[in-house]
């Protein structure tokens, strides 16, 4: 499929994911349609516990205060399965869900699945009414929006 462009309604999705909190292993569906309401930041990263998706998602950790007192939700999105997840969200000391889309489905509904690396490093900020606002797909892996950057997109919609 092609890449949504801003305007574009958000392909629905329903992915497994985890969120560790206190030391807890949470597991859940997570699903955009669940989230209409609030502005989401979707984060997909290729994989875990690499350096450039470590330093990816530990900055969004960073912001995660921030995002939250916008109404905004963080979820990370990569192909790796929830034990994987679960590792790198521990040794990361990430708070927020990782979702695990191993069969890719949700990528190619993306248009960030990419032959030979899996998937393209890509943010979409989609609004409370699933409408994609904003969005960055790398053409490599080792470039990646700052939290900054994502936070003034999001801003703008609240």
């Amino acid at each position: 499929m092609s890449i949504p462009e801003p305007g574009d309604t958000a392909p629905d999705f329903s992915l497994p994911g985890l969120v560790v909190r206190n030391g807890t292993r949470t597991d859940d569906e997570y699903a955009l349609s669940a989230v209409i309401g609030r502005p989401l930041v979707l984060a997909f990263y290729p994989g875990d516990a690499t350096p450039v998706c470590t330093a990816q998602l530990c900055s969004y950790q960073e912001e995660l205060d921030d995002f939250a007192d916008l109404g905004a939700v963080v979820w990370g999105v990569s192909p790796q399965a929830l034990d994987s997840h679960e590792d790198f969200a521990r040794g990361a000391s990430l708070s927020f869900p990782l979702l695990s889309d191993t069969g890719g489905d949700v990528a190619r509904a993306y248009g960030v699945r990419a032959p030979g690396i899996g998937l393209r490093r890509s943010v979409f900020v989609i609004d409370a009414d699933g409408i994609v606002r904003w969005r960055h797909v790398g053409l490599v892996g080792l470039r990646f929006p700052k939290a900054e950057t994502i936070r003034e997109q999001v801003e703008q919609l609240v």
